[in-house]
């Protein structure tokens, strides 16, 4: 069974986060956009665990259900975690993604952060002044099938790579527990073929999650599984034992669109290419003020080895524009108007799902069903036939389908499967 799951978003109970985002409606969601495993986000939120505690119940393999029945959508246990603390004289911001396979290691875990002095109550992604090795070592004490993903990993400010507060390798942040990092999600910002050029990375599989803030965000990114049922024991097994075979692939933002993409700075309105900013001197031309570097400049600053490389645990991935974003490109209107909403839910009745309309529904089917200029679209995102205004200083960028973009876009033609 092709298991498409989506591990990393987040609860009412996070900060800047839709109220919508229930364990029903979540599971509603998954369904329309074709996701089979999901996380809960946000455990060690008390309210959030109450929640978890009443509406959902084990299904087999350490993956829940809601106790109603009334979705197929299962669930894993899930959190992100955000550590903040200093090493090597600087202070340290990065944050980790945590599954578990046990209510009651998901209780254990958060007695020992409460013991620990943890203000688990204030937010759903909450604050923990722990070493990230520290964190490890409790979330394996849970349970030795627990996981800890380094989340997003190249963002300037809260990732183990980030730019600003982070580390330039796996073994800086972990040491001896290194061992125990299965895998490092990639992050919005950057793909598999930007961190494929790491050989520090070889030994770890690439991961790609939503970090969906809202019910629409869900599986922006996303990975493919081969297993018999959604379980939290073959996800493990899977990633632990490196079954190359068993992950399909993952589905992917174009990274450019991510909104730390390239350098700039946001105020000013000013992005540019790596090479610019060390022309620059790391210095915004229009203000003078410190650039923002961009995961396309830290990756580049320790990348060892030239684009096109692929190691042992790569996996294939395919490249998508969300589909409320790209019917709305083609009308020229926004993403959440009216029209948009009429046509998205044209394309994905009969049974269709969101996943299924952008990657694998036929052009025969989808011209049943949308005009020419959508079925055009849908087949030219599938061939990466984009043009992008890269994201940069927290803004995100722009990718147009069909060639209209408010600034002038760079182009960018990617083949989606490696």
């Amino acid at each position: 069974m092709r298991v498409i799951t989506d591990f990393h978003l987040h609860s009412k109970w996070s900060r800047a986060c839709s109220k919508d985002l229930t364990l029903r409606n979540i599971a509603a969601a998954c369904e329309r956009k074709g996701i089979q495993f999901v996380g809960t986000s946000d455990f060690t939120h008390p309210r959030w665990r109450e929640e978890i505690g009443a509406d959902l119940v084990e299904a087999g393999g350490h993956a829940f259900t809601l106790k109603d029945g009334s979705s197929p959508t299962r669930f894993l246990l899930a959190t992100e975690l955000s550590c903040i603390y200093k090493r090597g004289g600087k202070v340290r911001r990065v944050h980790h993604l945590v599954l578990l396979p046990t209510l009651e290691a998901v209780d254990t875990l958060t007695e020992r952060l409460n013991a620990r002095g943890s203000n688990l109550k204030s937010d759903g992604r909450p604050i923990l002044g722990l070493d990230s090795e520290e964190l490890l070592k409790m979330v394996l004490e849970a349970h030795p099938k627990g996981l800890l993903i380094p989340a997003h990993a190249w963002t300037p400010w809260f990732a183990v790579f980030g730019s600003m507060s982070g580390f330039d390798a796996l073994e800086e942040c972990f040491g001896d527990m290194t061992k125990h990092i299965h895998a490092v999600e990639t992050g919005l910002s950057s793909d598999p073929l930007m961190n494929w050029r790491l050989s520090k990375l070889d030994n770890v599989f690439l991961v790609s999650n939503s970090d969906a803030h809202s019910l629409d965000k869900l599986g922006r990114e996303a990975n493919v599984f081969e297993m018999k049922e959604p379980s939290y024991d073959e996800l493990h097994r899977i990633l632990s034992e490196q079954d190359v075979k068993k992950f399909i692939e993952t589905i992917e933002f174009f990274p450019e669109e991510g909104k730390y993409h390239t350098d700039g700075h946001r105020a000013c309105g000013f992005f540019c290419e790596p090479a610019e900013t060390k022309r620059l001197k790391g210095i915004c031309p229009k203000c003078g003020k410190p650039l923002t570097v961009g995961v396309l400049h830290r990756v580049d600053d320790l990348a060892d080895r030239a684009k096109g490389e692929r190691p042992r645990l790569a996996v294939p991935y395919r490249s998508i524009v969300p589909l409320a974003e790209l019917v709305g490109d083609v009308l020229d209107v926004g993403p959440a108007s009216k029209k948009v909403k009429a046509m998205v839910d044209k394309l994905v009745a009969d049974g269709r799902t969101e996943f299924g309309v952008l990657l694998d529904v036929s052009e025969g089917e989808l011209a049943r069903v949308a005009p020419p200029e959508i079925v055009e679209a849908l087949v030219r995102m599938r061939r990466g036939e984009v043009e992008v205004r890269p994201g940069y200083d927290g803004e995100y960028g722009v990718v147009s389908i069909k060639g209209k973009t408010k600034e002038k876009p760079k182009v960018k033609q990617q083949t989606l499967v490696f």
